[in-house]
């Protein structure tokens, strides 16, 4: 709740001002849309709010565009407003297709067509006006913080993970009620956090390349973006993990509990600050502990406990991956059985370093 205050505020204080601007210095009378426009630009994800402001805007000019053209065609009536619409969600796809545009488009079509074209016209002003508010709002006077926007995507991630695990260790030590009990649905959550990654990796570049506080300094957003990334492989081998280990027989799952467990704990634990030194340094040496953890397999083992055993392995490997081990130096460490590995440090990015620009407050827009 404390967190959204913030975004709140900057959306009052935005479309209060795109309102005083209308009014007073373009002197509409009813100057509606401009604040419209502000809010619908800044009410998204941190990160995506420059570029929500510039769909609106291609939205709204491609509709009056095309109900210009349908009435000097058709004339004013139900067929022209048909075909306004119609065009001007099929220009809103031509420039993009994203449902911002596509609304805008339509509606702007149908108030050009219903009310007037000065009418469309002065929606076009106004949407220009709300827009550039907006945009100096979230890229000037309080852009996203790249690195913020994916460490807490990573967080969310990391946890949501480490519950998966947390309950195949549950499912294991229920024994066959716990296996009844356990659904796929319990890892839904985990699972749906990775396509949140990706759209915050997604917004995290745009900000890097579209605000001017971080231009010229991409390498650690896109050095950090290449970690995250490997959370996509991470997911994948909890999810190989917990198959295969709740495939074996009764007997023969419990030797993998202790190791599981162990990950379990380590993702939650590198969710609490994926962003810290020291945190990323522990939960590497925690990971090569969990690996020691998994039963040595024997000659002739079944097929479904070598399966299990890469399952560990695996998620091993994909937590130095995304701490920032080189592979060469995770895969030498998980064979020798060692937990000594060295961790460098992670990426960087302070707004001291930037240029005040506007002035403010520096919290992430």
């Amino acid at each position: 709740m404390t967190e959204n205050l913030w975004p709140v505020a900057q959306q009052t204080v935005a479309a209060t001002l795109s309102w005083w601007i209308a009014r007073h210095v373009i002197h509409h009378h009813q100057p509606v849309f401009a604040p419209i426009t502000t809010l619908v630009a800044l009410n998204t994800a941190r990160g995506g709010r420059g570029t929500n402001a510039v769909r609106f805007v291609a939205g709204v000019v491609a509709g009056v565009l095309v109900a210009e053209a349908a009435v000097a065609l058709l004339g004013p009536g139900y067929p022209t407003i048909a075909l306004a619409v119609f065009l001007a969600i099929l220009a809103a796809l031509v420039v993009g297709g994203e449902r911002v545009t596509m609304a805008q488009a339509a509606v702007s079509a149908v108030i050009a067509v219903g009310t007037g074209i000065q009418a469309g016209s002065n929606r076009v002003v106004d949407a220009l006006l709300g827009a550039g508010v907006a945009l100096v709002f979230s890229q000037l006077l309080f852009p996203a913080h790249p690195l913020a926007l994916l460490r807490r995507a990573e967080s969310g991630t990391l946890a949501d993970l480490a519950e998966a695990l947390a309950l195949t260790v549950r499912a294991v030590d229920g024994g066959d009620a716990g296996q009844r009990e356990w659904t796929w649905e319990h890892l839904r959550a985990a699972y749906a956090r990775l396509a949140e990654l990706g759209e915050a990796r997604a917004d995290a570049g745009t900000a890097a390349r579209r605000s001017p506080v971080w231009w010229g300094r991409r390498e650690p957003v896109e050095r950090e973006s290449r970690y995250a990334a490997g959370l996509d492989l991470l997911g994948a081998s909890c999810l190989t993990l917990t198959r295969t280990v709740l495939a074996l027989d009764p007997g023969r799952r419990a030797d993998f509990t202790p190791a599981v467990a162990e990950l379990s704990r380590t993702l939650r634990s590198l969710a609490a600050a994926p962003g810290d030194h020291a945190v990323r340094q522990r939960a590497a040496e925690r990971a090569l502990g969990a690996a020691a953890l998994a039963p040595a397999l024997a000659d002739g083992e079944a097929a479904e406990t070598a399966a299990a055993a890469t399952g560990v392995t695996m998620v091993v490997l994909d937590v130095l991956a995304f701490v920032g081990v080189p592979a060469d130096e995770a895969r030498a460490a998980v064979r020798a059985r060692t937990t000594r590995v060295r961790v460098g440090a992670p990426p960087t990015l302070r707004w001291t370093s930037a240029p005040r620009l506007g002035g403010g407050s520096r919290r992430g827009a």
